[in-house]
């Protein structure tokens, strides 16, 4: 079933909650250790994370930070080709230096 925004902010809301109680603290503990106002943590709980950043400070604090990545996977690769097309493109690639010119003086 699909959902609305509000429904999902404030589901996310519902859930950063019960990880706070879960973790044993109080909205002022988690706000602090999120390191934003005791009012912004409130609202989020009620009305879910308004601002990326909130919800951001929230995972970190409730040491839920770790799947921000998966949030929006890339789609998958349609043919071989565009996946090695995707590979080359993800590697590092490496500098190499320009010999060094010997002076003339």
């Amino acid at each position: 079933m699909l959902k609305t925004p509000g429904e999902l902010r404030r589901e996310l809301g519902q859930a950063i909650r019960a990880r706070r109680i879960g973790q044993g603290w109080s909205q002022e503990e988690a706000a602090a250790r999120a390191g934003m106002g005791l009012s912004t943590w409130k609202r989020m709980e009620t009305h879910g994370p308004s601002l990326v950043q909130n919800l951001i400070n929230a995972a970190f604090a409730l040491r839920c930070e770790q799947g921000f990545d998966q949030l929006f996977p890339a789609p998958a690769a349609s043919s071989l080709d565009e996946l090695l097309r995707r590979q080359a493109a993800a590697t590092p690639k490496v500098r190499q230096r320009a010999p060094r010119r010997k002076s003339t003086a």
